[in-house]
């Protein structure tokens, strides 16, 4: 049975369990007060020894929040126990308690008053457990078991280059309902034009207590300035049967406002179930009118008219929380990538939680929805079962959100047809045709997709074949011919994936430029002379980055036949299968870091898809130290939205330069310049009407050549939230920083204090590679009087030690 969240939001209640009316739904948030414990023990009362120890958590919660981006390889994949006490007694007899979990990874066993009373397996989507029979007066102790082991008969496989988070990852709620209630509603449209737009549901009721009688089921929709645009009614006999299914077509709604990005207009939809006592439920849905295509061999249509498809990727993660992401962090997320430009967001590689489609619906973000599916092939009959099982679970969880065009059935899974042999091509073409026939008659409207299973490109509505022109293969020169080959291969294609690892802080003054590496074999000749993979020998600057991303925006703003693209990713994220990486165990292809600091990339793409509001941005904020030749000059680059920008340099104007999409890089905003030894100061304004706008960064320049890094000064400096940032600067025999130096710094700390650690950020992991002979942590001072010491070493340079007093620094001559 689904459960009928709709916009119940409307009808939430306070986390207390108050008293409700006998003809009415409660949908209460239950995500205070739980205790959780690691246990792999597999029933309640195991835990019911004083050994046992209770951890008092808020929900969402995982367990691998900070593991996954320790030192220690791996993390850790096993079972927890969560339990929180319910007391229902100030509700009415008769009515029915359905516990909902939005999420929980990845097998969830639920105990009421230590009798099991449901689960699920598979995480990623939501799922519910009717706890009427197991309750009593007084308190109810309920329990979950939630296990994140591998099972290699559950989607994803453990080969998946991402952190399966274990835990209840997301909200949980407590519904009080009638003994007859709405268990399920569908809100689709499947005819929409200009001037007229049909609204189609389906409905199920829940009768657990096979009761009898005459019910009747009433809709409206309304506008979004509240206005009843189109109301139906239907009368249904329950003769006993413990559900029924019914459907409803609403009258036409005339000259409707369509949804789309910049006007994601949303009508609301409310059901209501009554008997003859009057309405005994009430749930509502939010829907958008809208109508798409993909043209073959073209680009993609929406409401009529050509829209390309401007967008990035998600992974449900953020530093120090892991999964467990509270929804205004999610809406947020959505709202930076909506800011960015963007209209449209593939949610990788899994259904995320309910808040990011209702975000999505709002800001007119269109949704790519994927089924986890990842890597790992074709298993046997039980993972069949479980992998169609939640294909199902998901479009039904999903199908009413109008920002949803692409069910996407997996990613990636000819990774591991040969190697690990757990399936091959037919297995693979068979199973797909399974899971598109599944998505089709659950719902015919939307097309299927998948990403890099070249096998099935035939099968699937939409392809998305892998093109990584200059990071993995290729150049990214060569990044326009790659996306028309692929064109002339694939009738309807998205190209999702591009990219290039950026670690925060490191900049170059010479990246590699993108002539000089082989195009991905399979789509062209190699051009130029080839050289290694810039994946594994490059040097992973924001430089490079931002160059990359730069070429190909210039390369998709021109294809008038393009449907789309989605750059990798929007922010970074932990894999463990990446120690090597300068932050250990973190995917660093993000437009941001996994605390959510842009980089110099989140720019670019700002430059190209906004027009408001004006920016301009200099190139970049965390270049604070500079080099170059003796007499040659120095370029610094803009990137802005803005017609034409001007840059001064120390007081002098070096001209003013139009912003021109297809002038590499930078939109043509770059400026050769003259700098000083020693300190610069750059501005950037906006020209004309915008001049208001303008960006202003200080910077160090010398023509000295540092030689490689003999010791490390260790410095600290003040931040607004109280702690302290340990700077550790790589200095040569002269004392020059080492501005190429990339070694790996070793933080850790003795005493009072804390070292920020574990999350996988430019400054929350002990161990790092410099940027730009530079590397910082985070640092929580010891008390007044208290005493620390902080030691940073590397492989070749012996620890340099920093030593503290509460929040000051011992001076070297004062230290013992």
């Amino acid at each position: 049975m689904s459960r009928v969240y709709a916009v119940c939001l409307l009808l939430l209640m306070s986390a207390s369990l108050g008293a409700q009316g006998a003809n009415s739904r409660a949908v209460i948030d239950i995500d205070n007060d739980w205790g959780y414990t690691e246990s792999d023990a597999t029933a309640p009362e195991a835990l019911d020894t004083p050994a046992t120890r209770w951890q008092s958590v808020t929900l969402p919660h995982t367990w691998n929040a900070l593991d996954a981006t320790d030192e220690t390889p791996g993390y850790r994949r096993g079972a927890g126990w969560y339990r929180r006490t319910l007391n229902l007694d100030s509700y009415q007899s008769g009515r029915r308690f359905v516990l909902y979990f939005e999420g929980a990874n990845t097998v969830a066993d639920v105990f009421v008053n230590h009798s099991r009373a449901g689960g699920h397996v598979g995480g990623y989507v939501g799922f519910e457990v009717d706890i009427t029979p197991f309750i009593r007066r007084g308190d109810n102790d309920v329990r979950v078991r939630v296990d994140n082991s591998d099972d290699p008969d559950v989607i994803p496989s453990d080969r998946s280059d991402f952190v399966i988070f274990g835990g209840l990852t997301r909200d949980v709620w407590l519904e009080v309902l009638s003994p007859v209630s709405l268990a399920h509603l569908e809100a689709t449209t499947p005819i929409v034009t200009r001037d007229s737009a049909r609204s189609h549901l389906v409905v199920e009721i829940a009768n657990p207590e096979k009761r009898r009688g005459s019910y009747t089921v009433a809709a409206s929709l309304r506008a979004p300035n509240g206005t009843e645009v189109a109301s139906g009614r239907t009368s249904v006999a329950m003769t006993g049967e413990p559900t029924r299914a019914l459907t409803m077509d609403l009258p036409p709604v005339r000259s409707p406002l369509l949804w789309g990005p910049g006007h994601p207009s949303l009508y609301n939809l409310v059901v209501s179930l009554s008997s003859g006592d009057g309405t005994i439920d009430r749930v509502e849905r939010r829907v958008g009118f809208r109508w798409y295509r993909f043209e073959p061999n073209g680009p993609f249509y929406l409401n009529g008219e050509r829209l390309l498809l401007r967008g990035t990727q998600l992974h449900e993660d953020f530093a120090g929380l892991g999964a467990a992401i509270p929804n205004e962090r999610h809406r947020r997320d959505l709202e930076m990538i909506s800011e960015m430009g963007a209209n449209f967001v593939r949610l990788a590689h899994y259904p995320q939680d309910p808040e990011v489609y209702r975000a999505a619906d709002s800001l007119g973000l269109l949704v790519w929805d994927e089924l986890p599916w990842d890597r790992g092939g074709v298993g046997g009959d039980r993972w069949r079962a479980n992998t169609r099982r939640l294909l199902e679970e998901q479009i039904r969880q999903n199908i009413s959100h109008p920002s949803i065009i692409l069910w996407s059935l997996g990613n990636e899974v000819s990774f591991i047809i040969e190697t690990f042999n757990r399936g091959d091509t037919a297995s693979v073409r068979g199973f797909m045709r399974e899971l598109k026939s599944v998505a089709h008659s659950l719902d015919p409207a939307r097309p299927t997709a998948v990403r890099q299973i070249d096998e099935v490109a035939d099968i699937v509505d939409v392809y998305a074949p892998s093109i990584w022109a200059g990071w993995y293969r290729g150049v990214y020169a060569d990044y326009e011919k790659a996306l028309l080959d692929a064109h002339t291969k694939y009738p309807r294609m998205l190209h999702m994936e591009y990219g290039a690892d950026g670690h925060y802080g490191r900049h170059s003054e010479n990246p590699i430029n993108g002539a000089g590496m082989r195009l991905e074999s399979g789509y062209a000749e190699s051009v130029g002379t080839p050289v290694a993979n810039i994946a594994r020998n490059g040097d992973w600057s924001e430089s490079y980055q931002t160059d990359l991303l730069d070429w190909h925006l210039m390369v998709t703003e021109r294809q008038p036949w393009l449907a789309g693209t989605a750059q990798w990713i929007f922010r970074d994220f932990p894999t463990p299968l990446r120690p090597e990486n300068p932050i250990p165990y973190v995917n660093q292809k993000g437009l941001f870091t996994r605390d959510g600091k842009p980089k110099d990339a989140y720019y670019v793409y700002r430059a190209y898809w906004t027009t408001s509001p004006k920016f301009v941005y200099i190139v970049s904020h965390t270049w604070t130290e500079r080099s170059g030749a003796a007499g040659k000059p120095v370029t610094v680059r803009a990137y802005s939205n803005c017609s034409s920008v001007d840059l001064s340099v120390n007081g002098k104007s070096q001209g003013d330069k139009s912003r021109v999409t297809s002038d590499f890089p930078s939109q043509g905003l770059r400026w050769d310049v003259n700098l000083s030894e020693g300190r610069n100061s750059v501005v950037a304004v906006c020209a004309g009407a915008d001049a208001r706008v303008r960006d202003s960064l200080d910077f160090n320049y010398t023509t000295a050549v540092a030689g490689r890094p003999s010791r490390i000064a260790l410095g600290a400096k003040q931040l607004p939230n109280g702690h302290l940032l340990i700077e550790a600067r790589l200095l040569d025999g002269n004392g020059r920083q080492s501005l190429g130096a990339a070694d790996r710094l070793y933080f850790n700390s003795q005493g009072a204090g804390r070292l920020m650690v574990d999350l996988g950020t430019p400054t929350g992991s002990s161990v790092i590679q410099a940027a730009n002979g530079y590397a910082a942590i985070e640092f929580v001072p010891p008390p007044a009087g208290k005493r620390a010491m902080i030691v940073a070493r590397t492989q070749e340079i012996n620890g340099a030690r920093l030593d503290l007093v509460g929040s000051s620094v011992v001076p070297a001559e004062a230290k013992p």
